[in-house]
């Protein structure tokens, strides 16, 4: 199989169901779940569940943008009644993201199936660990539904989370660009972080670690409000990192997390210093626009975006941090980290993990965050090895 063409590949979830069931008849089954979690015909993992003659489903779990998951970012929701099935819905994005023991008093097994995009900062992976927890504490059962990791399994990118940074943003060390599905991170965050769940990955069928999601031969449910493209998810590693900033990443605009901007940037000199860098696979254009919601709504911003030329050489994190610090060479006395009065720290050094990006911004000088995202990666790539499922 050469690079770019499509092979089919089979979800997790139409491998359980072309299994024998009978382990989990009688069981009370819990799913966390949201859109994304359907079979490759597009049937609901929820109507699958529902509809079988052998299974009891019994609670629905939602994570970050609700079941139907179109709630905007750190939107919270409540508990619900599910309109079709009459199954209760609990949130995990409201009063708590950690499950109840109430709320684990409803099954005997919980079965995990959403589509993850394969940065640290998206919170699926979290809401999936915290229900890991939750299982281990009250003696349930988890399956993981696998599916492909749409950045692909290769590329592995950023700096781990220091101990005092850690949030939902950043629950564990790993790097910006883990390289991952949610079945291989389950693992190695059951055994890493000794969670002690138990813990079944219902494993994918010919996922090739290099594959981008155009490449999979698989329908495509966007997982949150902002993911539009295959584009936009391989620049998130990096443009995330945006939000901490009093720059627009382009939410409100049809581009989010493609383009980068603010009222006081001029678009033609930004574009001409990032280009000037020479980075790998990637060309900045200018660009004006107008948000129609979040940072900068209804006000006119200048900046650029940043086009992917070649997606095998793209590095989003190295990418994003250099327009950072074109930007904050260029615009020392405009650019500024948003402070939360909830947050201990910055949202910024939550989301790089630390302070020493902010820091190198700050001094005209981000070799210390190259060199640590270096050592980082390095030392990933080798922990992860052994949980890997897919050459």
């Amino acid at each position: 199989m050469t690079m770019g063409q499509l092979h089919n590949v089979k979800l997790g979830v139409d491998v359980l169901f072309e299994r024998d069931l009978s382990e989990l008849r009688g069981k009370r089954i819990g799913l966390l779940t949201n859109q994304t979690g359907a079979n490759a015909k597009l049937v609901s993992t929820i109507r699958l569940f529902h509809n079988h003659p052998d299974l009891r489903l019994t609670a629905l779990f939602a994570p970050e943008h609700g079941l139907l998951t179109n709630a905007k970012e750190g939107e919270k929701f409540t508990d619900t009644v599910h309109r079709s099935t009459g199954i209760p819905v609990f949130s995990l994005y409201g009063q708590t993201k950690k499950p109840t023991d109430a709320m684990m008093g409803q099954v005997d097994i919980v079965v995990f199936d959403i589509q993850d995009i394969g940065a640290r900062y998206y919170t699926y992976i979290y809401t999936m660990a915290y229900m890991m927890e939750a299982c281990a504490r009250t003696g349930k059962r988890m399956i993981v539904l696998d599916r492909p990791n749409p950045i692909g399994g290769e590329r592995v990118e950023g700096n781990f989370v220091d101990p005092d940074y850690t949030s939902f943003v950043g629950l564990y060390p790993i790097p910006n660009r883990h390289g991952m599905t949610v079945g291989e991170l389950a693992v190695y965050f059951n055994e890493e972080y000794q969670i002690g769940c138990d813990l079944e990955v219902v494993s994918m069928e010919g996922w090739k670690r290099y594959s981008f999601q155009t490449e999979n031969g698989l329908p495509w449910i966007p997982p949150s409000p902002n993911t539009t493209s295959l584009d936009m998810m391989l620049l998130y590693p990096g443009t995330c990192l945006v939000e901490g900033t009093n720059l627009s990443e382009g939410r409100g605009t049809t581009q989010p997390f493609e383009i980068i901007g603010a009222p006081f940037i001029d678009g033609e000199k930004l574009q001409d210093q990032v280009n000037a860098l020479g980075l790998e696979g990637i060309h900045a254009r200018a660009l004006a626009f107008t948000p129609t919601y979040q940072k900068y709504n209804g006000q006119l911003c200048e900046g650029i975006q940043l086009h992917i030329t070649d997606r095998k050489t793209f590095r989003p994190v190295e990418t994003v941090t250099s327009v950072l610090s074109v930007i904050a060479s260029m615009y020392a006395e405009e650019l500024e980290f948003l402070e939360y009065g909830s947050l201990r720290h910055l949202m910024f050094d939550l989301l790089s993990g630390n302070d020493v990006l902010r820091q190198g911004l700050m001094k005209g000088d981000i070799h210390s965050y190259r060199q640590q995202c270096k050592r980082d990666t390095e030392r990933f790539m080798e922990l992860r090895e052994r949980y890997l499922r897919y050459r």
